[in-house]
């Protein structure tokens, strides 16, 4: 079953073009990384489809229903979480707060709740009472995590999930994607860094300046073909 499809998407900011026709699907149960050097239009995609940036009415469909032009508090009720880049926890609250944020916002019946995602990433139940931002990047990034999984959506988009953290702190915070696919939910990870994305994805779409250059399955694509998608040229 597809649960996601942009078809022929374009965005931008202003008279900036930043996504150039792009047709991009998410299936039930998925793991789908998207790659690309920086400025290349992932988090834009990521945007346009948690209704933070509006789109054409029929540029992105959830569960072959138009969406495109709704705001993001309609896609996050039909089941769409995001992981913000730089996380953008609340200050003024503790950690606990900022997790009960996510299940306010969207009250749905599934298998995450306090818990559930204590058992996820359980340093944060020890810190639950500190406020979010005196914890560490890593820990901070999975109380973002967190708060998305609390709405139980069914598509869960993450956008640079690993960005600055020290390589064990990555290696903790992509445990849990297993975890959270066996619940039933699709995950989309924007990436940079190729060999984690290929490590945990089914599919991979490469984008360059705002176009695919390059999608299939994640298993056997090639660094040659990656090298060519990404940097536009010959391995």
């Amino acid at each position: 079953m597809t649960l996601l499809e942009t078809r022929g998407l374009t965005a931008g900011y202003g008279d900036f073009r930043a996504l150039f026709g792009l047709d991009i699907e998410v299936r039930a149960g998925e793991t789908v990384a998207i790659i690309g050097a920086n400025g290349a239009g992932k988090t834009t995609f990521l945007r346009s489809v948690a209704g933070v940036l509006r789109n054409g009415r029929e540029q992105v469909l959830w569960k072959g229903e138009p969406v495109g032009h709704l705001p993001a508090e309609a896609i996050l009720a039909r089941g769409i979480a995001m992981v913000p880049e730089g996380r953008r926890l609340f200050p003024s609250l503790s950690v606990e707060e900022n997790l009960l944020i996510g299940a306010h916002v969207r009250k749905q019946r599934g298998p995450w709740s306090l818990e559930a995602v204590y058992g996820l990433f359980p340093v944060l139940k020890d810190r639950r009472s500190s406020p979010a931002t005196a914890l560490s990047g890593g820990q901070q990034q999975m109380v973002a995590i967190g708060r998305a999984l609390m709405s139980n959506p069914e598509l869960l988009l993450c956008d640079e999930i690993s960005l600055g953290l020290a390589p064990v702190v990555i290696r903790d915070i992509y445990r849990a994607v297993p975890r959270i696919k066996e619940t039933g939910a699709s995950v989309v990870i924007v990436e940079q860094d190729i060999g984690q994305a290929l490590r945990v994805a089914d599919r991979v779409y490469c984008l360059m300046e705002g176009r695919v250059t390059l999608a299939g399955p994640a298993a056997g694509m090639s660094r040659a073909a990656i090298h060519a998608a990404y940097f536009g040229e010959a391995a």
